[in-house]
């Protein structure tokens, strides 16, 4: 399944492709989207083939087309703090994505039947808390994986806001999925053969939403033990109680990220040799925590005031600030692009990453500022 979009060059460009095909309509999607690199959930020879709109497969580690993760994000209705259930939850790729949406007092467990994709989920997990730069951008709820089949979910366990299901759903399996949900709550399933949306409206009330067809693998049905009854899947639990200290690192880091709070542009990346590519939307390639050469010095110094104590000439010097910053921006593109028509290879200035540098500047502990840093690599 997939195919419905161009292919990218790279994750962003993707990204782009969706957009503009509709797949993805809402920043928050967009934003968990470009946060982390579908290419790092492939295993390394199948790299090149990230970037396109198609599932891929390869033994039991699977990845479901770029589109149709876009409507199931975009279905879900994601805000933080709420509760998320993934079923079959593969590599982790989707659950990631949530986490960052989620927040970190929401609630992230995902049940999957192979214990190898368990192994993998969790690496690539690792990797990117200790790795990505993106880490730093949001607030994550990190994902907790269970190995079992999602029909022997013991029926003790308690109700999510909002329930995903990876595999084609049955009709004689609808209620059973229909039960994992709160009031209000929102499941999203492949039933028979369209991705639909299930919101629970009353304790026996629901709306239903058809979306798109899909091609979905069947859910694999539970195999029973010798005295016949199934074997009930224990779910992570439904609310862990924090510790002080983890409660602080997540207020301090809130601090920090509020005290380096501007508008600060992403370097520009650029093509390889020989491959042209449009010019990058700006409007996505802001962030608050990632800066690099380029200051706004306006910002440092405040201007005069006048009697009424209203800010005079704001407008303008932002006016002249965008202009110097748009010509700017524009001399360099067309530079760049001067250069990508000779053939060279253009080196990238590095990011800055200000939350870490900030904390790392803390008059603290080498230990304190490394658990601040959730002790990730640089």
């Amino acid at each position: 399944m997939g195919g419905a979009v161009s292919a990218g060059e790279d994750n962003d460009e993707l990204i782009d492709n969706l957009k503009e095909a509709q797949y993805i309509r809402t920043e928050l999607v967009e934003c968990a989207f470009r946060a982390i690199d579908r290419a790092d959930y492939y295993l390394e020879e199948f790299r090149d083939s990230a970037y396109k709109d198609l599932a891929w497969r390869h033994g039991n580690i699977h990845l479901s087309a770029p589109c149709i993760y876009s409507e199931v994000m975009e279905a879900l209705d994601l805000q933080p703090g709420l509760s998320f259930l993934n079923l079959g939850s593969g590599t982790g790729y989707l659950s990631t994505m949530v986490g960052l949406i989620l927040g970190p007092f929401g609630v992230n467990h995902g049940v999957e039947l192979h214990g190898d994709v368990i192994d993998y989920a969790y690496q690539k997990l690792d990797c990117f808390i200790k790795t990505s730069e993106s880490f730093d951008r949001f607030e994550f709820c990190e994902p907790s994986f269970v190995m079992g089949n999602c029909l022997e979910i013991a029926p003790e366990s308690r109700q999510y806001d909002r329930v995903y299901c990876g595999a084609g759903v049955q009709r004689e399996h609808e209620d059973y999925m229909k039960n994992l949900l709160k009031v209000g709550g929102i499941l999203v399933l492949p039933l028979e053969e369209k991705l639909t949306k299930i919101t629970r409206t009353g304790y026996n009330s629901w709306e239903t939403k058809k979306i798109i067809a899909v091609s979905f693998a069947p859910l694999v049905l539970p195999k029973h033990r010798e005295n016949g009854k199934p074997r009930a899947v224990s779910l992570p639990t439904m609310f862990e109680v924090r510790s002080l200290q983890d409660l602080a690192r997540i207020s301090i880091r809130q601090t920090l990220k509020k005290s380096v709070t501007g508008l600060w542009p992403l370097p520009r990346r650029v093509g390889s040799k020989g491959r042209s590519r449009p010019k990058p939307r700006r409007e996505h390639r802001d962030s608050t925590l990632l800066t690099n050469r380029y200051v706004f010095m306006s910002r440092l110094i405040p201007g005069p005031m006048d009697d009424n104590n209203n800010q005079s000439g704001t407008d303008d010097e932002e006016e002249d600030c965008r202009g110097v910053c748009e010509r700017e921006e524009d001399e360099a593109e067309e530079d760049e692009d001067g250069k990508r028509k000779e053939g060279r290879v253009l080196l990238i200035e590095a990011p800055v990453n200000v939350l870490r540098e900030k904390i790392l500047s803390l008059p603290l502990p080498e230990p304190l500022k490394m658990y601040l840093l959730y002790y990730r690599e640089k």
